[in-house]
């Protein structure tokens, strides 16, 4: 099933503000590099695809720019990058005990 990333998913895109001003609007993934740029996108750190039930947790989203979005997944296969590997292992789901 795909995701309706579209602007008539009011819950997705009230949650995409959330998190765009949680990460005021910074990407994160340059960040941790020294660079201050704008961030324009949520990304899904654990891929909506593959884990529907975390669509909308907000310890799954991350700010980033375009580039380190594209960065993140192969745009052929839709899997993730070494790159988008790495912040899926760096981001666990909270445990649930």
């Amino acid at each position: 099933m795909q995701f309706d990333y579209s602007s008539k998913n009011r819950r997705w895109q009230a949650l995409r503000l959330r998190i765009l001003r949680r990460d005021r609007y910074l990407c994160c993934e340059c960040r941790r590099y020294g660079r201050v740029t704008d961030a324009n996108t949520a990304h899904h750190i654990w891929p909506v695809e593959d884990f529907p039930e975390y669509a909308f947790a907000s310890w799954n989203l991350v700010s980033l720019c375009q580039g380190c979005h594209d960065a993140m997944h192969d745009r052929i296969t839709r899997k993730l990058t070494p790159q988008g590997e790495r912040w899926r292992r760096s981001t666990p789901p909270p445990s649930t005990g």
